[in-house]
């Protein structure tokens, strides 16, 4: 098996590359001008941490955001994260208070699945997923002590098969239970209590034999959570209603393995992505009829898509082992209306930011998270805003829904949280 296939099955292409050792986690700061724009930072700040390593680089491009913005890069220590402030010079940080910037959560294993938890009492939860090329696996969740600064392992659980994708229950107000999602050999929902975690229920749609075909993704439906949808290398994606542990309807939605799977903002409509290099748009209000919306060029397969909350016009998905990311308007089907060219190496991950319509970040093996303004759209877009440089390949990047001054990446056998 590939080191970057993951479990039986997956996604081509992804998953975190064996790399042992490596530095201990530093970190930098990226910041944000308003609530809604992300502004740029001086170019390449370097500092030294306290126990003398390089910090990692947070690098600005002139394109967009206030050049002028004072910050500067923190450094760390170990598991948790670097301090500093939020000052241009050394007497105004002597006066302010150290904050926090990065923290650092350091797994037994290779990480690759991860997800930030959506309940408004556990903003600082997530949930990662080991990838070890056997059958045992595991899945921990970890929370942040704010007051001493350090995650905390408070819950975990076997996994047969690294997971493909992690994702908490799309439920703010935590009205009910609650509840985390996996996918591998096939979709489970596992019940976190305070004490323990346990298994809800495993969804399979396939009753006639004893083999399955694996789930390459999964999305949880936010407008209506009793919907989930799964995608499979067997051409399929499945809805299932959560609720019953039925499946609501199963459909060929590709020609060869479907690679991911995202719901628009509302209850009806998602789109899928696949080896036959399409993107691909469907209603659950009328499944006689799909909407091809783009078609890669040479037919290059298509491994991750993510639809913009904020704007459902718009799309983005990326190709396997290619270096850019391609931005889709529904409204405009077949040419995209922009290509992100930032990265030097192959993309891993994309995720819009939480409160923005147009903002996106990508993740790649060029060790970097590129955070890209899409307001100049018709414009193209030429550089990113901002760039974070990582000390190794980020496999998997996520914004946070609750907290959209925080961005998560996993690389290598670390999930580190960063603070805009």
């Amino acid at each position: 098996m590939s080191q970057r296939q993951g479990q039986r099955g997956g996604v081509p292409g992804l998953g975190p590359k064996r790399v042992e050792g490596g530095s201990e986690g530093g970190g930098g700061r990226m910041v944000s001008a308003s609530s809604s724009v992300l502004a740029s930072q001086p170019s390449n700040p370097k500092r030294e941490t306290k126990d003398g390593k390089q910090d990692m680089e947070l690098v600005a491009s002139n394109n967009g955001g206030d050049k002028n913005d004072p910050s500067s890069s923190s450094s760390t220590s170990n598991n948790r994260g670097g301090k500093d402030g939020n000052a241009t010079s050394t007497s105004d940080r002597q006066e302010r208070p150290e904050k926090e910037e990065i923290y650092t959560y350091e797994a037994p294993w290779l990480v690759y699945g991860m997800n930030w938890s959506v309940r408004e009492d556990k903003k600082f939860r997530l949930a990662i997923g080991s990838f070890v090329e056997e059958y045992n696996n595991k899945v921990q969740i970890v929370e942040l002590d704010e007051d001493s600064g350090k995650f905390e392992c408070t819950g975990s659980f076997d996994h047969p098969y690294p997971t493909t994708k992690i994702q908490w229950m799309p439920d703010r107000p935590g009205s009910r239970p609650d509840l985390l999602a996996t996918t591998g050999d096939y979709l489970r929902l596992w019940k976190v209590e305070k004490d323990r975690v346990s298994m809800e229920c495993l969804l399979n749609n396939n009753k006639n034999s004893e083999f399955c075909a694996p789930l390459t993704s999964f999305d949880w439906n936010a407008t209506d959570p009793s919907l989930v949808g799964t995608s499979s290398i067997d051409t399929t994606c499945t809805i299932w209603n959560v609720e019953t542990s039925q499946a609501k309807t199963q459909l060929i939605a590709h020609d060869k393995e479907v690679y991911d799977i995202a719901f628009a903002p509302s209850a009806n409509v998602f789109a899928s992505v696949g080896a036959d290099g399409s993107v691909r748009m469907f209603d659950l209000r009328s499944l006689e009829h799909s909407t091809i919306i783009y078609e890669s060029q040479n037919l290059v397969p298509l491994l991750r898509l993510s639809w913009n909350k904020q704007d459902p016009n718009y799309l983005a998905t990326f190709l396997m082992d290619h270096n850019h990311v391609v931005i889709l308007d529904i409204r405009s089907p077949a040419e995209p209306v922009a290509e992100l060219k930032g990265h030097s190496q192959p993309v891993n991950s994309i995720a819009w930011v939480a409160h923005s319509s147009c903002h996106i970040c990508s993740g790649g093996d060029d060790r970097q998270a590129l955070i890209w303004d899409l307001s100049p759209l018709p414009k193209p877009i030429i550089d990113p805003i901002l760039a974070y440089n990582a000390q190794a390949e980020i496999n998997t990047l996520e914004w946070s829904a609750l907290q959209p001054e925080w961005v998560a990446i996993t690389l290598q056998r670390r999930l580190q949280i960063l603070r805009l």
